[in-house]
């Protein structure tokens, strides 16, 4: 399909020499003033990648789970663990460490890092049993879990709010109006 390619002036251009489309009003001064074209580099937009994006491509498949449990967060200022993985790695290279080993080293940091928050929220919680207070909720949680908790809101709002009820009772009204004119009528 030659007649899609080019910008706005060439494809109305060649419609309208084809007679598949009137001659708009816009063309002849869309001519004498074409808008400006900008230069493309082949096309392609080239790939960013950054030194440390082959550990956190390792990173995940060592621990996928992760993705789920330990989102990024857009407007977060803190990097995400996996982000925090491959500079440890790329840092201890640095340093003259071989990557097998730093890539050991990097993960048991992890690992030691993902224990310690687990364990800070269950002494969090066991000093608030002690107190008779209910337990906090957690610093560290699952992206899934924060996400539930802000829709948690949402979901118990359609059984409580006057507005959602209101829209709930029409449409059970006018789907009982439906089915009684359709029992008139005889049939579908």
């Amino acid at each position: 399909m030659s007649f899609l390619k080019g910008d706005l002036l060439t494809r109305t251009r060649k419609l309208v020499k084809g007679l598949a489309k009137s001659e708009p009003i816009w063309l002849k001064a869309m001519e004498h003033a074409p808008p400006a074209t900008f230069p493309r580099a082949d096309g392609k937009v080239k790939r960013i990648s950054l030194p440390e994006d082959v550990y956190i491509k390792k990173f995940f498949q060592k621990h996928p789970d992760s993705k789920h449990k330990d989102a990024i967060k857009i407007c977060g200022f803190d990097p995400p663990p996996a982000r925090i993985f491959g500079l440890r790695v790329l840092d201890l290279k640095e340093q003259g460490v071989s990557e097998e080993e730093a890539m050991a080293v990097a993960d048991m940091e992890y690992r030691a890092e993902k224990k310690a928050k687990k364990k800070a929220y269950s002494r969090l919680k066991q000093i608030a049993r002690l107190q008779g207070k209910k337990p906090p909720p957690n610093p560290y949680p699952s992206a899934i879990k924060e996400i539930q908790a802000e829709e948690r809101k949402y979901v118990r709002d359609r059984f409580f709010n006057p507005k959602i009820l209101e829209i709930v009772q029409k449409l059970k009204e006018e789907k009982a109006a439906e089915a009684q004119d359709r029992f008139r009528g005889g049939g579908w």
